[in-house]
């Protein structure tokens, strides 16, 4: 039971350090749920921030629009103009005056309509534009009467008769026009505000500069808001994912030890049935023995006691065996020689392949090294060729070859026999712990081929047809070093 119990503790910790060693699901989680939450959460604010920057300032230009030609509406209206003038009729003084309209009440009309569009809110600059491209009226009396033909936002609204704005943070170098009173701030705005005339045609352009404070402190406050909630949101996102994550972890972590736990109780029950059943046979023969040894000359009892010698030795194989088929596999890969550890196998069993009369044909080329282990390398081939070795009893053909494919970084060694072969349920039960149809085995030779196999990443497969033969394929994983050569 100790030792047992030693090796429930050993099967928990491989088994806890190989699933940390290659997976770690929360360091995974927590690397990839950052950057992908962190990124979402930055790209949702930069839209927000941009969407909320853009339709503020679109809508604080279009409330000045509508201001201003509701003033220029209402100056017409209140000074009971016939309907046939506009505000854009008496803008431009170099036009001859509105036969409809009286001199006096011309000029008080423009100027109540200029003084308006002068003290606008926030405004740093006004100018109005008649067709011509000339500013007949400016907030900055420097710039009455000049001519600015290469604006092209200014061109486009008197072409296409709708209001244009644009955005600064600092003054363009080629627009003449933008001559401040006084110095901005922060970004200021550029509206072009288009003004009709009777016949629907753009009678004059009001070019208005703000600096709208109270929308640029709004704008600020909406800001914060966007990155704080954003910044709240990810972060409740993140640590809620990764509580479930992490209690998922832990569950799965916990399941595993229980498997591994029942797979050691259910492996030491199937141990104990096939060391009592394997046993049985050995102890009677040993104990008929020893009884007759008891009763024979001395001569005569030296058979008797050799049996008993040769039982216990029958035993101690067993044993042995068992402990090396249920030992977890804790050995490091290293670069291996693979033919020649074959070649060292093969003449271990010179003897009986000679003594069985069969047949060896091998073709090992030159190929790179393996990953694997010296000792567990050559037990796997050991077992292998001591099955197709039995297999085998009245001679016949032992064939092995060795392929390697550096593309796929892998060396594959096929072991073929000309023996009896199995059934397809022998074929199935090949590789399940105990399972044998040879008198006397125990049915671990396969299954620790299996595990010492994968253990190193490599693999092994059986392909076998009755009274024709076995063959079995080896799959090695080449060194780094071979594999990045090729």
């Amino acid at each position: 039971m100790a030792l047992f119990a030693q090796r429930q503790k050993d099967g928990k910790g491989t088994a806890t350090v190989a699933a940390e060693s290659s997976f770690n699901l929360i360091r995974w989680f927590s690397l990839l749920s950052l950057v992908l939450i962190s990124s979402v959460a930055v790209g949702l604010g930069i839209i927000s921030t941009h969407f909320v920057v853009s339709e503020s300032i679109e809508r604080d230009s279009m409330l000045s629009a509508q201001f201003v030609q509701a003033v220029a509406e209402a100056e017409i209206r209140h000074a009971r103009l016939p309907q046939t003038v506009t505000i854009a009729d008496l803008l431009d003084l170099r036009q001859p005056p509105h036969p409809d309209v009286p001199a006096v009440l011309h000029r008080q009309v423009r100027d109540e309509f200029l003084d308006h569009i002068e003290h606008l809110p926030d405004a740093l600059l006004a100018n109005i534009y008649a067709p011509d491209k000339v500013v007949v009226w400016s907030s900055n009396p420097d710039l009455i009467g000049e001519r600015f033909t290469d604006n092209q936002d200014l061109e486009q609204v008197f072409r296409f008769k709708d209001r244009v704005g644009a955005t600064y943070i600092h003054l363009p170098h080629n627009r003449e026009e933008q001559q401040f009173i006084r110095h901005h701030d922060k970004f200021f705005i550029e509206n072009y505000i288009p003004l009709f005339n009777t016949q629907g045609r753009v009678g004059a352009v009001v070019e208005i500069y703000k600096e709208p404070h109270d929308l640029i402190a709004r704008i600020k406050r909406g800001l914060a808001m966007i990155w704080l909630a954003t910044l709240l949101g990810g972060a409740v996102l993140f640590f809620g994912l990764f509580r479930i994550v992490r209690r998922a972890s832990r569950l799965l972590s916990y399941q595993q030890h229980k498997l591994v736990d029942n797979e050691t109780f259910v492996l030491l029950g199937e141990m104990s049935s096939a060391i009592a059943h394997s046993l049985r046979n050995p102890l009677a023969s040993i104990r008929s023995s020893a009884e007759l040894a008891l009763e024979l000359e001395p001569e005569d009892a030296r058979k008797s006691i050799g049996d008993i010698i040769g039982q216990v030795d029958r035993m101690s194989h067993w044993v042995r065996e068992l402990l090396v088929s249920a030992r977890p596999v804790n050995t490091h890969p290293e670069p291996v020689n693979l033919p020649a550890v074959l070649k060292d196998c093969l003449a271990a069993f010179e003897h009986q392949l000679k003594q069985s009369g069969i047949r060896v044909e091998a073709t090992l080329p030159s190929v790179p090294p393996v990953m694997a282990h010296t000792v567990l390398l050559g037990q796997v081939l050991h077992n292998v060729l001591a099955n197709a070795i039995e297999a085998m009893p009245d001679g016949g053909w032992l064939r092995l070859r060795l392929d390697c494919d550096k593309n796929k970084r892998k060396l594959w060694l096929t072991i073929a026999d000309t023996g009896k072969g199995m059934s397809r349920q022998q074929k199935l039960m090949a590789f399940r712990p105990f399972y044998t149809t040879k008198q006397g085995g125990l049915g671990v030779g396969l299954v620790m081929v299996k595990r010492i196999m994968e253990r190193f990443g490599g693999e092994v497969s059986l392909n076998s047809t009755e009274n024709t033969g076995t063959t079995i394929c080896l799959g090695f994983s080449l060194t780094e070093g071979e594999s990045n050569a090729a």
